[in-house]
């Protein structure tokens, strides 16, 4: 091999050392570094390692020294995450139901892979598969490519749009039409993704989980001003939404006993103000979807919570209330 291009292959190495393995609080020695390349058959010393670094840094790599002990230690000083950091992310990957098995495994690889040599060691030994729900489409990154594409130039977008029956089985919806919608954004919720868009048909806003769509693409009409949505605006519409589910955006009051304030703050936030009511309990006005995902989540509390406003949702609760009295019967 070429003198000139064994160099080249020392300074990749060396970076790749110093990217993989070393931290301002852990710098690889000069001995150290040393080693390793005599020990893939590339002769270095001391003076021309010092060399090797400058020509590092001529090429605009951030490598720094300190001094360990009595002899120089290189790190490369560039903004990694910490181990906690890829944790979180590592932990988000596995909880996403929309990621699919295989996906999960190659994301979590390669971020782990960012930490370097030890953290890899240490975050794949505390990896924990806690989501045994997975979804099987394969085509999730393609479907938020085109969306998100559709979205950026505020064009049209279609897909085929499927449910499963009892076997698995995919059943399309339309008899395998193509939807034709007008997105806005792309959500993520309660482990899913969503595309939210405008439909002029009931003149208001849908979702449609993108892991049930296929071939979709993006269509050359353009979206109509109501999808036009600023960002902020997008923002503070999710943040009031109860789910993504179909349903009346609805102004209610609910009263909770005390020990729900930790539920209404998850579900909420935490800027939610509640009050205390005349019966010693609590109280919080709050935007929700009116839908059978409201219902669910409301039962689940029995006595220890009910609507108190408006008049007409406490009437449908009543009415709810009894049509389960008489499906126990």
């Amino acid at each position: 091999m070429r003198k000139d291009n064994l160099q080249k292959i020392k300074l990749l190495m060396l970076l790749e050392m110093l990217q993989q393995e070393s931290t301002p609080e852990h710098p690889l020695t000069t001995a150290v570094l040393c080693k390793k390349l005599f020990k893939i058959g590339i002769k270095c010393d001391r003076r021309t390692l010092s060399i090797d670094m400058e020509a590092l840094r001529d090429f605009g790599f951030d490598i720094k020294s300190k001094m360990v002990g009595h002899e120089k230690g290189y790190y490369y000083d560039v903004r990694t995450f910490s181990i906690a950091e890829l944790k979180i992310m590592i932990d988000a990957i596995q909880a996403a139901a929309f990621v699919t098995k295989e996906k999960t495994d190659d994301l979590v690889a390669r971020l782990a892979a960012i930490g370097g040599t030890k953290k890899k060691e240490i975050l794949k030994s505390n990896i924990v598969c806690f989501n045994t729900r997975k979804h099987t489409n394969e085509n999730i990154y393609d479907n938020v490519e085109v969306l998100e594409e559709a979205i950026q130039a505020k064009k049209q977008a279609s897909f085929l749009y499927y449910d499963r029956d009892e076997k698995g089985n995919i059943i399309y919806r339309k008899e395998k039409q193509r939807y034709m919608v007008e997105p806005m954004a792309l959500i993520f919720n309660e482990d899913n993704y969503y595309l939210m868009c405008y439909s002029s048909k009931y003149d208001g806003i849908t979702n449609y989980r993108v892991d049930r769509m296929e071939m979709v693409a993006v269509e050359e009409e353009p979206v109509s001003e109501n999808a036009k949505m600023d960002t902020s605006d997008i923002a503070q519409f999710t943040k009031q939404a109860f789910k993504m589910y179909g349903g009346e955006m609805t102004d209610i009051t609910l009263e909770f006993n005390d020990d729900l304030v930790g539920v209404i703050h998850d579900k909420f936030g935490e800027n939610t103000s509640i009050i205390r009511t005349a019966s010693n309990k609590c109280a919080a006005s709050v935007q929700v979807q009116v839908s059978p995902t409201f219902w669910g989540w409301l039962f689940q509390f029995g006595k220890k919570m009910k609507i108190l406003s408006p008049g007409s949702l406490m009437e449908e609760y009543r009415k709810k209330i009894t049509e389960l009295e008489d499906n126990c019967v």
